[in-house]
């Protein structure tokens, strides 16, 4: 048995581990696990940056990749605590936005300000307790590649934007919308596909 599977089958041990790595009513790493383990866990490409003044409260239990010349701006938070957080090459994460696991965004997609990405919703089916105390609905969100997310838009766990689709400004996604859309409004609905053949924008018959 290894270090791994006696910690976790001893429930002392695996409650003091867990303290060790965040406090219980805090969800954020402690300073150590962000100085001397994540640097070593996850994967950074080659000129990405991450500003100084985000909060990036990253578990070593779970993927944080950020991709070749990636950017995640000024005053955002990311947290993988409950799925991994995976962006490809070249995105770019707007400020103040916020991405909580599981997240993946594609090369060449981009957030704008003040984004709201979750893959997960608190659950509340046992209406006799506290949300918080039930266990969460956790469903992958992805944003494929080159797909752009208007400022102070939501978008909900579950959901897929499709390749180079561009969602509005404050919009407010809970459903897929296909590759080459325009989706704009809450809830969002596409408004234009790309036509191929055409090579243009056309709106859609809603």
């Amino acid at each position: 048995m290894g270090i791994v599977n006696q910690i976790k089958s001893n429930p002392k041990t695996k409650a003091f581990v867990l303290w060790m790595i965040a406090p219980k009513r805090n969800p954020r790493p402690r300073l150590w696990v962000k100085w001397f383990v994540n640097p070593f866990k996850h994967k950074k490409g080659k000129g990405a940056t991450i500003r100084r003044n985000s909060r990036i409260d990253v578990f070593p239990w779970r993927r944080f990749e950020v991709g070749t010349l990636t950017t995640i701006e000024s005053f955002c938070t990311v947290n993988n605590g409950s799925g991994d957080v995976i962006l490809g090459d070249r995105v770019r994460v707007g400020i103040g936005s916020v991405i909580i696991g599981p997240v993946k965004m594609g090369n060449g997609s981009g957030l704008g300000q003040h984004v709201f990405v979750s893959g997960f919703n608190h659950g509340y089916a046992d209406g006799t307790k506290n949300s918080s105390e039930q266990p969460l609905d956790i469903r992958p969100t992805i944003i494929e590649e080159e797909a752009h997310i208007g400022a102070n838009s939501v978008v909900l766990a579950g959901v897929t934007i499709g390749k180079r689709c561009q969602v509005g400004a404050g919009s407010v996604v809970t459903k897929d919308i296909p590759p080459y859309s325009i989706a704009v409004g809450n809830p969002a609905r596409v408004i234009k596909q790309f036509n191929h053949e055409t090579g243009q924008w056309e709106r859609v018959k809603n």
